[in-house]
């Protein structure tokens, strides 16, 4: 009797088992991705397959060399000033924090577009003027800046100048909340060690927090990326700024923008893969 009570318990306990619901896996499946990617695919067959895709494709695809470098360098300076920017924000020091402060305050509270503008065509003429004037002051010690024009700064560097500007601000905070996120503890056992300040920040403090926020910035880089679509207002010869020229000159609107949509796309995916492979790397190795 015992061992028939034993089999009907087991027989009642596997009707109650959960199983595995094929309706939250097809949920959790990424159609979206398998979307954007047909997307992709149909365009790039428009491409090779020749015609009027093809031709926009080859004219803009000119430009891929000046995107890229323009964010390139932009964020590495953003980096250094961000950086900089969020030591000084939480910094005891009044008179650095409130700069950090104000300079973080007033970037963000300026359109990126106005500030490209404002930067490329106000700020870095008067910077040249100003220098001009210093030249004058200091006599035969200030020959070097004399031969400094307006047009010997090209608006590729201005416009690199105005986004490392315009993301410095926004990579401060990015920072600021990394170091923030390690626990005070940390830096009191350093410091107890015979570490100053700035060793515990360096070798202590900063690697932690760069971990931390690793994914954040690599989502600025992305963002950095899209934004860098902006410098085409400079006459700028990135992609956007062919792919309005192409656009303008034959007319070709739908063959220029899908082209140069797809060509932000591919390379926001490919970029926001290797974000998401990071994070889960740097869980996993925290774990």
């Amino acid at each position: 009797m015992s061992h028939l009570n034993l089999q009907a318990a087991e027989k009642s306990a596997s009707a109650f088992e959960v199983k595995p619901n094929k309706s939250i896996k097809q949920s959790n499946f990424p159609y979206w991705l398998v979307g954007l990617i047909l997307l992709i695919a149909l365009t790039f067959a428009l491409v090779l397959s020749g015609g009027n895709f093809s031709d926009a494709f080859y004219f803009i695809r000119e430009g891929l060399t000046i995107t890229i470098l323009t964010t390139l360098a932009a964020f590495s300076i953003a980096m250094v000033i961000g950086l900089i920017t969020s030591l000084g924000r939480i910094s005891t020091n009044v008179f650095a924090r409130n700069l950090a402060t104000f300079y973080v305050e007033l970037i963000r509270g300026i359109p990126v577009l106005v500030l490209i503008f404002f930067i490329a065509l106000v700020g870095v003429p008067s910077l040249i003027d100003g220098l001009g004037k210093l030249a004058d002051s200091l006599g035969a010690w200030g020959a070097p800046l004399r031969g400094l024009r307006n047009d010997s700064i090209p608006m590729q560097s201005r416009a690199i100048i105005a986004l490392s500007i315009t993301f410095g601000a926004y990579l401060s905070e990015t920072f600021r909340a990394g170091i923030q996120s390690v626990p005070k503890g940390q830096m009191e056992a350093a410091r107890s060690q015979g570490l100053s300040y700035g060793q515990a920040m360096r070798h202590i403090i900063l690697p932690q927090a760069f971990r931390n926020i690793l994914p954040a910035i690599g989502n600025e880089f992305i963002s950095l990326l899209k934004d860098s679509s902006l410098v085409s207002v400079l006459a700028v010869r990135d992609i956007t700024q062919l792919a309005r020229l192409y656009s303008g000159r034959t007319f070709q609107f739908r063959e220029s923008y899908l082209t140069l949509s797809v060509l932000y796309l591919s390379i926001t995916l490919i970029l926001s893969s290797l974000v998401k492979f990071t994070e889960k790397r740097s869980r996993r190795d925290q774990h």
